[in-house]
């Protein structure tokens, strides 16, 4: 069979098969950008680290920052969306006046190596920016749930959620899987008992790239959840905050909250966001960027199998599990990638003509 062909001919070049060709990817061209920049590496171990780049005049007060890799599976996207940015830059080095990008390259180099959603200490980063100095928060359907989340029987344990999810609503389901929980170090979506890598990692941008007090645009850039293709703008701001009203300048009807019901993400503990939103105040807006692949069923399955599977140690089953994870958050299809990539560059332009119209 033929090839299909796509509109972006080089999709596919884009895409990394591997943290470690992703990572050589963004190293590889970085010299060709023939405007100011700053690199610098955070390492988590020898083989694996967060790079950064920051592209513009080091005083600008407007800046873009483009995440990738907070959920490390989801990283072959992100990764492929900076890749693209870059390869743009390239040929056409103009930036608005006032304006820098900060690229965040693998925020979770670890899950991003292995092909998981968590780091290597099962946090799942995107739950990882709470308070630890107080109660952690509780999560009461996880713990009703784990007898099914640990259910080594696909089908058995899908009967199980399914009585659960009938019981109390899709939302509360939803909730109970994947909002966040604290009580179960080797479960799904752990938040942690204190900062995780990635958490670090970005206290220490923060404080390298002075950005307290600049305005931000920030796109964390996210796959797996929602319709296949599409990419939300999830804006966990609240409705009240001056970020939920930038965003919804900026970026119109395709941003959508949480909060409001109109996202098909739902309420979650310690997000990266959370973080960002203290730091910007009244100076920008974060949205996170995810595209839509299969149903939310397989991504609870995926997830699900990845942890127990991750469990027993085997290593045949973890090689299996690590093709399903990539799959599902970054499906092969050539144009789904195009997809993705026409997106980011929309909401690309979208942040950067917001930023300056601030």
């Amino acid at each position: 069979m033929n090839k299909p062909t796509t509109l972006i001919t080089d999709v596919q070049d884009a895409f990394p098969n591997s943290y470690v060709q992703a990572h050589e990817q963004f190293i590889r061209l970085l010299p060709s950008i023939a405007l100011p920049r700053e690199s610098h590496s955070f390492p988590l171990t020898a083989a694996l680290s967060t790079e950064t780049v920051w592209i513009g005049p080091p005083e600008a007060d407007r800046v873009l920052v483009l995440i990738s890799a907070t959920h490390g599976v989801e990283g072959a996207v992100g990764a492929a969306v900076q890749h693209d940015f870059l390869a743009h830059l390239r040929t056409r080095p103009r930036l608005p006046p006032h304006t820098a990008i900060l690229l965040v390259f693998a925020l979770n180099p670890y899950g991003f190596a292995m092909s998981r959603r968590c780091d290597g200490d099962g946090i799942d980063l995107n739950r990882n920016f709470v308070d630890f100095k107080v109660p952690l928060p509780e999560n009461p359907g996880y713990l009703q749930l784990m007898e099914a989340i640990y259910c080594p029987d696909p089908e058995r344990r899908r009967r199980m959620l399914d009585e659960y999810r009938r019981e109390h609503g899709e939302e509360a389901y939803e909730i109970a899987i994947s909002g966040g929980q604290y009580a179960d170090p080797h479960g799904p979506f752990f938040g942690g008992t204190g900062p995780g890598h990635g958490n670090r990692t970005i206290e220490r941008i923060i404080d390298h790239y002075r950005l307290e007090g600049r305005h931000l645009a920030v796109v964390d850039v996210h796959s797996g959840l929602g319709p296949y293709g599409h990419g939300e703008l999830i804006c966990d701001h609240l409705p009240e905050d001056a970020g939920f009203k930038t965003a919804m300048q900026w970026y119109g009807p395709s941003a959508a909250a949480p909060a409001t019901g109109e996202s098909s993400s739902v309420r979650k503990e310690g997000l990266l966001d959370y973080r960002w939103h203290t730091l910007m105040q009244n100076r920008g807006c974060f949205v996170t960027l995810e595209f839509g692949t299969y149903p939310i069923q397989n991504l609870f399955d995926v997830v699900l199998n990845d942890h127990c599977i991750w469990k027993t140690g085997d290593p045949e089953a973890i090689r299996k599990s690590a093709a399903a994870m990539r799959e599902h958050f970054c499906p092969a299809d050539g144009y789904w990638r195009e997809l993705v990539l026409l997106k980011a560059r929309q909401v690309i332009r979208q942040a950067l003509n917001g930023l300056n119209h601030e």
